[in-house]
């Protein structure tokens, strides 16, 4: 038995999430509902323009959401990141020492700058818009890189957005390179059409002759394999998954175990807020299959989670409500 259930890599963000209007997004000309980059002045501006709302701040980021959901169904999770020595880095490293995370932020020095942020902007039909300052989290190596605990793991789980920096893109690689010796399973998050889009190249790179497990929404399934519907996308994934989840939002998810399709139904809700329920969906599924469901079980725990996720503001269950929901299905 592996002492980790999940090692997961990828951008150490602290989201700083609030409720916006349409008309503060055309404003200020933000593609909604996608990730967009952006410099430290572009994000102040708009948080300054926001200062009469209620800025929430707790430890975020795709892959980091992930393991914390990983840990509060029972699971045990590493994550490997890169902060740095101001307020948001100690946000982010309390969080995660709060939550029984493991991580390599006790044996490596923080960096110098501003540690990455999200600002997650919510708009009335529930979409989460995300500006990005990366911080400190573009500089992402292999120095960040724990081989020790990959070995560890039955599961690594690579974030796909820090494909966009070299040397994180680097780190990422490292990572499935250490896992694939070691004989650890490697999963992989698409993360966002408009990453996909532009950085092709180098998701083709990165998943190689294949991945054990790979997890997408439809926009990012199509936009990967360059295909216009979800039945020839799906074939299409196969060339380069042995297994792979495509969420589909309010139908629900369809996830392919290497022999056949399971279709999940969805848990039909009102939603409230879109943002973090892809990182949940992840992390319920990885936890489920390295936890003694099947993939049927872990994607029907994946979905109810990740419902209870969007009905909610916030990317995180309370430990309670976690704790119930994994007692339906154990």
């Amino acid at each position: 038995m592996k002492k980790y259930d999940v090692y997961g890599i990828g951008n150490a963000l602290v989201d700083l999430e609030a409720k916006v209007s349409d008309e503060f997004i055309q404003k200020f000309e933000v593609p909604k509902g996608l990730m967009t980059l952006v410099d430290d002045a572009h994000q102040r501006k708009l948080i300054d323009a926001m200062e009469n709302k209620e800025v929430k701040k707790k430890s975020g980021g795709s892959a980091g959401n992930t393991v914390i959901a990983v840990s509060q169904f029972g699971g045990q999770a590493f994550y490997s990141c890169k902060i740095s020595n101001d307020e948001y880095g100690d946000i982010f490293n309390k969080d995660l020492k709060d939550l029984g995370i493991a991580s390599n932020l006790d044996k490596i020095e923080r960096g110098d700058g501003p540690t990455g942020r999200c600002l997650v902007m919510i708009t009335d039909d529930a979409d989460r818009t995300m500006n990005t300052f990366l911080g400190v989290s573009v500089d992402l190596s292999k120095s960040e890189v724990d081989e020790d605990a990959i070995r560890a793991s039955e599961y690594v789980y690579l974030e796909g957005y820090p494909v966009t920096s070299d040397s994180a893109f680097e780190a990422l690689k490292y990572t499935k390179k250490i896992a694939e010796e070691a004989g650890v399973k490697t999963s992989l998050t698409l993360s966002d059409p408009s990453i996909v889009k532009a950085f092709k190249g180098r998701f083709v790179e990165l998943i190689g002759a294949s991945v054990d497990l790979l997890f997408c929404n439809e926009d990012e399934a199509l936009e990967f394999t360059n295909t216009e519907n979800l039945m020839d996308a799906r074939e299409a994934l196969k060339k380069d998954a042995k297994r792979f989840v495509i969420t589909q939002g309010a139908n629900g998810a369809m996830i392919f175990d290497g022999d056949t399709f399971i279709d999940i139904e969805p848990y039909p809700v009102e939603a409230v807020d879109t943002n973090g329920a892809g990182d949940m969906f992840a992390g319920a599924f990885l936890y489920g299959i390295t936890n003694g469901l099947g993939f049927a079980g872990a994607g029907k725990l994946a979905s109810l989670a990740s419902s209870r996720i969007v009905a909610q503001y916030g990317p995180r269950l309370a430990k309670a409500e976690a704790i119930e929901i994994k007692k339906r299905f154990h």
